[in-house]
């Protein structure tokens, strides 16, 4: 199996119902919890770092007048909320679990220590990652790509709300054309802003391939997971 261990990276929209505005739908989260499930099954171990936009996010802070290192560090205490919120639901599905913070809250989750996020994985628990890098002015998307780098991931996958990378947003242009695969030179080139520049280049120093794809399409995360031809791999 290529693809034991996986870093999904799910943003915090993904955990949020848009049309009630409530920032964690229990729907959402049992259905995360069933795809999960479903990988375990498989033999997958898995680690999650997840996002704070359904939040709270430092952009739009500084935009109201908090200055970028506040809203960083509120943006990346909202990745611990959302992190405990997965936790929970992962826990009603009999998933074992556990928290790891870049930023110490030992009352609630565990420090981030290299070795033991491995063993946890190993164990079959999913180790969620929150807290970010710990770090102002990095992404989510940076932090995904480090912990991968750190647990020795043999892919990194980004779930979405597409079914992989477009040449412009879908959703804006109806003339744009999904890449099926692309090298990390070309996705650094092209300037696409489905990652960060600095996830891609961490992840094309370390060569983990990074998978873009639709986490709410039916059966996609498992394809995705099994190698078969399922949104967009970037890789040498």
């Amino acid at each position: 199996m290529k693809n034991k261990r996986i870093l999904l990276k799910l943003s915090g929209e993904a955990l949020q119902n848009k049309e009630t505005g409530q920032a964690h739908d229990p729907k959402i989260l049992a259905k995360i919890a069933d795809q999960f499930k479903t990988l375990l099954d498989e033999g997958a171990e898995i680690a999650v770092v997840v996002g704070g936009g359904n939040i709270f996010r430092g952009l739009s802070g500084e935009l109201g007048g908090t200055d970028r290192t506040t809203g960083d560090s509120m943006g990346m205490l909202a990745t611990v909320i959302n992190a405990m919120a997965i936790q929970s639901a992962l826990e009603n599905a009999n998933i074992q679990t556990r928290v790891m913070s870049a930023i110490n809250m030992p009352a609630v989750a565990e420090p981030f220590i290299r070795r033991k996020a491995v063993r946890h994985m190993e164990k079959g628990r999913v180790v969620i990652f929150g807290g970010g890098t710990g770090n102002p002015y990095f992404t989510t998307d940076s932090a995904a790509a480090l912990r991968a780098s750190e647990i020795n991931a043999d892919v990194l996958m980004k779930a979405t709300k597409v079914d992989g990378i477009y040449t412009a947003d879908p959703m804006l242009d109806k003339t744009a054309t999904r890449y099926d695969s692309l090298t990390y030179a070309e996705a650094l080139t092209k300037q696409l802003k489905v990652m960060d520049a600095a996830a891609f280049s961490l992840c094309m120093e370390n060569d983990i391939p990074i998978v873009v794809f639709d986490f709410f399409k039916e059966g996609e995360i498992l394809r995705v997971f099994k190698e078969e031809i399922a949104g967009t791999r970037v890789g040498q």
